[in-house]
């Protein structure tokens, strides 16, 4: 099996490294392809000092971090594809090893992990902790959804079902989760531990205003799959994030 890593990334000098190198150090080797949107902040010099022939870098004008996903996939040769942005790292060697440990039942779509989300001065203090627990489709409708950097997928899904709407802002991820697993039923299973440690920020938290957006887009991703989410499932989305600081 063949493992494949999307990171897309834009002036992201200080924290690139980490990224490229918690791919490296895996005990299973993976294609590493970093779409990159046109950096000018020596991120793409620090790129080019790789010489291993499994990164492959592509530098370009995109639409936005969704289009540059999209591009990634469609580079990649992987039978199996995962995101990693550039601001997270894997934060142990044998992650990589537990995915394809999860994709050796053939019965598996998709898998997901766990996420601790780390000070961004400070990768060592984790600040806050996302435990996705186990799989049930139905817990979609008490605002639960993976953390997506954990979330890989048989690029055949990504063939069959699509990539990321670049029309959903920052709940593209969550549109794609809903159509993948909900409305299309793939099979997905969880590896109980932390496969990922993302530097905190987001846009959809930033501001107040960003979450009320995200909130109606998170909307429209159900309306547009045909789904009907019942009337508190998307106030308890914000929500469980609370409890992930306890």
């Amino acid at each position: 099996m063949k493992i494949s890593i999307i990171t897309v990334v834009l002036n992201r000098q200080r924290s690139i490294w980490d990224c490229l190198e918690s791919v490296q150090r895996q005990t299973v080797p993976a294609e590493h392809i970093i779409v990159d949107g046109g950096s000018t902040d020596g991120t793409l010099e620090i790129l080019q000092g790789y010489t291993d022939k499994r990164i492959r870098v592509f530098s370009g004008p995109d639409q936005g971090i969704y289009d540059a996903m999209n591009k990634g996939i469609a580079m990649a040769t992987g039978d199996v594809v995962g995101i990693l942005n550039a601001d997270d790292f894997y934060p142990d060697i044998d992650k990589l090893a537990q995915v394809a440990g999860a994709f050796a039942h053939t019965t598996t779509d998709t898998c997901f992990g766990d996420l601790n989300y780390v000070d961004d001065r400070d990768k060592r203090r984790i600040v806050r902790r996302w435990q996705s627990g186990r799989f049930d489709r139905k817990r979609f409708y008490q605002g639960w959804m993976p953390p997506h950097p954990t979330f890989f997928v048989r690029r055949s899904c990504y063939e069959n079902y699509g990539g990321f709407r670049l029309d959903m802002g920052t709940s593209a991820d969550y549109e794609l989760m809903l159509r993948f697993l909900l409305k299309h039923g793939l099979c997905a299973t969880h590896i109980p531990d932390v496969l990922v440690h993302m530097r905190m920020g987001g846009e959809s938290n930033a501001r107040i205003q960003n979450r009320i957006r995200a909130n109606r887009m998170d909307r429209k991703a159900w309306r547009i799959n045909g789904l009907k989410p019942y009337p508190w499932t998307l106030f308890l989305k914000p929500l469980r994030k609370i409890i992930q600081f306890v």
